[in-house]
């Protein structure tokens, strides 16, 4: 199992490289910080079916806002396309439609980005353990 992670490391490491060397580093670090987000609020729900949040805040900070919208970058449709793509290789299923909102925000407490994930309002997790598996 080590030797299968290792791999997987390497092949994201990789295509973050890939990545980067098209669209520079922020929307990669972006992107890094919603995988994470997605990852550490996954649920189990069966032997098959793990839900994750299917709403994702990313608040920019104004210089970094600036940035990315005068060299024309599509950020979040950038960002949900790579986040729908992490998914389906991870086999996650979403808690309803999936949505990437990005915004400017002027209390950005690391000076780049902050990224939040959450399930849509009317999604409750009782009615996870009441889906068939």
């Amino acid at each position: 199992m080590q030797t299968l992670n290792r791999w997987e490391r390497a092949i994201e490491r990789w295509e973050e490289s890939l990545l980067a060397k098209v669209v520079r580093s922020e929307p990669v670090e972006l992107l890094g910080a919603l995988k994470r987000e997605c990852d550490s609020h996954a649920v189990v729900c069966g032997p098959t079916r793990v839900v994750v949040p299917n709403v994702y805040d990313v608040e920019l900070a104004d210089t970094v806002h600036e940035e990315l919208t005068r060299r024309g970058c599509q950020v979040g449709q950038e960002l949900t396309d790579q986040l729908v793509r992490h998914a389906e290789d991870k086999g996650y299923e979403w808690a309803g439609p999936l949505t990437v909102h990005v915004s400017r925000s002027g209390r950005v407490p690391n000076g780049r980005y902050r990224v939040a994930g959450r399930p849509m309002a009317h999604i409750r997790a009782d009615t996870f353990a009441d889906a068939p598996a």
